[in-house]
């Protein structure tokens, strides 16, 4: 049975404790989500009684596929998207309307209020990205093939590297080989970085041959039925030199200490704090930048952060990442990244790639 009722049924109940008559829901990863409609240009009407999809004529077929039990409206050739949205809201008796302020520009929010007269237009924040922060079974199976399509390329692709293989032409290959085991592509362009290009958090493949450098940091992902695995491994070379492997050591066993502390009703912030203390005992916390994780799902980055200032609790069916990381400027880099599932009882980590140092290695 389809989990789209269900989803819909709970942001509708959602309606009275936000003080709304009805949602107007206009970002196209939340329209999926909610109606099950992969098209863009498109809109949802959510009221405690009813759910419209409202789009144009160019998506009338696919609406009628993907969106069986929702009403649908279509605007025609001399409507903007606007006047449709007030017609419907207008029919349905809602007086104030929750928009989503993440994903509107005040432009966009001034014209849309200029077209709905008599209504309140409410801004909101995160009430679809809450619900999605629970995945349900399908979205976990999901899940869980996006991870083993991630998990056979890079095994697959990694004993083949050589000193004349670059960053690029690897991050172009496991694109190919994703698609290749019917993944829909990359979650995110890979990060593929060999030597210093590690020390950058977010770096960019570039035609650099992994010739002459002792480590390279791999971050990938696939994407199955709209969802995202998220994966990083760093390999070296057996003569990586001391400072890497003791620094190595304190990522992984930060990553472990965090891991060991997931499950329902945990804040995230301990879980955070408790990889922090392991950085901070092998004195390298002050090479650490980021967060520790993050929400997957529709999307490569959702809810919850996994950072000292969040203030999310962990729940049952919430898929994380845990993603510690060093970064030392002109050097090297390391980051280690698993998916981990809630469970009722604690976790599952969905990855299962080594990620010891000496599984780590690769030979030029």
């Amino acid at each position: 049975m389809s989990a789209l009722p269900t989803r819909l049924q709970h942001l509708a109940d959602s309606l009275q404790e936000l003080e709304l008559d009805a949602m107007l829901v206009t970002d196209e990863i939340n329209v999926r989500y909610l109606s099950g409609f992969t098209g863009d240009s498109s809109s949802l009407v959510v009221t405690s009684a009813e759910t419209t999809i409202l789009s144009d004529g160019r998506y009338s077929a696919q609406i009628a596929q993907q969106c069986n039990g929702i009403a649908t409206r279509i605007r025609n050739s001399r409507q903007v998207s606007r006047d449709l949205i007030g017609e419907v809201v207008r029919e349905c008796g809602a007086k104030r309307v929750g928009v989503e302020a993440d994903h509107m520009t005040l432009a966009e929010f001034r014209f849309l209020d200029d077209g709905c007269e008599e209504i309140e237009l409410v801004a909101t924040g995160g009430v679809v990205e809450k619900l999605r922060m629970i995945k349900d079974e399908a979205e976990i199976t999901a899940t869980r093939t996006a991870v083993e399509i991630a998990q056979r390329v890079f095994q697959e692709l990694v004993p083949t590297f050589t000193s004349e293989h670059t960053e690029i032409e690897v991050a172009h290959e496991m694109e190919h080989r994703l698609r290749g085991l019917g993944a829909e592509g990359c979650s995110f362009p890979p990060i593929v970085a060999a030597g210093p290009g590690g020390a950058l958090p977010h770096y960019q493949p570039k035609n650099v041959p992994f010739a002459n450098h002792k480590s390279l940091l791999i971050d990938w992902g696939a994407k199955f039925e709209g969802y995202a695995s998220d994966l990083t491994r760093t390999l070296h070379q057996h003569d990586v030199g001391d400072k890497f492997k003791r620094a190595y050591e304190g990522v992984l066993e930060a990553q472990l200490a965090a891991i060991e502390l997931i499950k329902p009703g945990m804040p995230v912030r301990e879980i955070d704090a408790a990889a922090r203390a392991a950085l901070q005992r092998h004195g390298i916390l002050e090479a650490f930048s980021h967060g520790l994780g993050h929400g997957t799902g529709l999307q490569i980055h959702e809810m919850p952060r996994m950072s000292p200032i969040s203030d999310e609790i962990l729940a049952s069916g919430m898929i994380i990442t845990v993603e510690p990381g060093v970064y030392y400027d002109g050097d090297f880099g390391i980051r280690i990244e698993d998916d981990v599932l809630v469970t009722d009882s604690g976790h599952e980590v969905l990855s299962s790639l080594p990620k010891g140092l000496d599984d780590c290695r690769f030979i030029l």
